[in-house]
């Protein structure tokens, strides 16, 4: 076995650990941090100034339409920074010196 297989092998054994310890050896309820802000914040007889326009109708729809906000959101970006490095690579081929 190489050293750099070694070394990937012990970073996979050490992160499964570090995921695998807590949840093995500590007691308790894992719950979200979402959850636990709403529970606070119902604790505390917070009452909203105003309702949803539209609520979805199920908690998958829900997710559904965060993910497509997540991924239209990785596209605009992406496509930045390809705008930005397209520009970036000719501008050096422009500033280059030709040889003739």
């Amino acid at each position: 076995m190489s050293r750099s297989t070694l070394v990937n092998v012990l970073l996979v054994v050490a992160v499964v650990a570090l995921f695998a310890i807590p949840v093995l050896f500590v007691p308790g309820e894992y719950s979200g941090a979402d959850g636990q802000a709403g529970e606070a914040i119902e604790a505390s007889g917070y009452e909203p100034w105003f309702s949803p326009v539209w609520e979805p109708p199920s908690g998958e729809s829900e997710s559904g339409i965060f993910a497509l906000q997540a991924a239209a959101g990785a596209g605009v970006l992406g496509y930045c920074l390809g705008v930005a490095r397209t520009r970036s690579r000719q501008r050096g081929a422009a500033s280059a010196p030709t040889e003739t």
